[in-house]
């Protein structure tokens, strides 16, 4: 290690630590100012009730996000796995209501049903979100969604079902396969998370 000497003929003076400004810019801070609004998906299998909302929408309240609402269309639901789950909550009456076969305009009119009520929802929070209906499989369509709109995170709502939650192929365990981004699993009108 070598010190500078006083001796040397035109040495350079020993150089003082530059004054260092930290600055902190907010262009692409998701939420800031001057950047994006952050996008978050929200995949219902039912209408949200207002505690749903209320509970997702305090999950981001200081990002103040726009969302993006998906609800399949359940026109080929699976009769077996839709008994067994009913049964394993012992709901008897629906148990024996999922043995029959699947209205499918019915279906469709109860997912325009469900995703209106979601959004006006959303609206009483004075909070922008779309929707949209998707086909029986929604991960094509949430996939796509996730990709188009560079959302944030995916925040599935269903009722408990005990044949997908066991095996993991509910929506939120596929969504978490598939997805790049944080996907968080609530349980409709509950506080608990799936």
């Amino acid at each position: 290690m070598t010190e500078p000497t006083a001796d040397v003929p035109h040495a350079p003076e020993p150089a003082e630590p530059a004054e260092t400004t930290e600055t902190t810019e907010t262009t692409g801070a998701p939420g800031g100012p001057d950047g994006p609004t952050p996008t978050i998906i929200v995949l219902t299998e039912e209408a949200l009730k207002p505690a749903d909302v209320a509970k997702i929408i305090g999950l981001h309240e200081d990002d103040r996000p726009t969302y993006r609402v998906l609800v399949p269309a359940d026109t080929q639901r699976n009769l077996l796995s839709s008994f067994l789950n009913h049964l394993s909550l012992f709901e008897m009456r629906e148990a024996l209501e999922a043995l029959r076969p699947v209205d499918r305009t019915g279906a469709h009119a109860d997912a325009d049903t469900a995703l209106s009520t979601t959004l006006a929802e959303f609206e009483r929070h004075d909070v922008d979100a779309t929707g949209e209906i998707t086909s029986d499989d929604p991960m094509p369509t949430l996939v796509e969604e996730v990709a188009r709109l560079g959302a944030r995170e995916v925040v599935v709502v269903t009722e408990p079902h005990a044949v997908e939650d066991t095996f993991h192929r509910d929506w939120a365990s596929r969504a978490r396969e598939a997805l790049g981004v944080p996907v968080l699993h609530m349980y409709a009108g509950d506080w608990r998370l799936g």
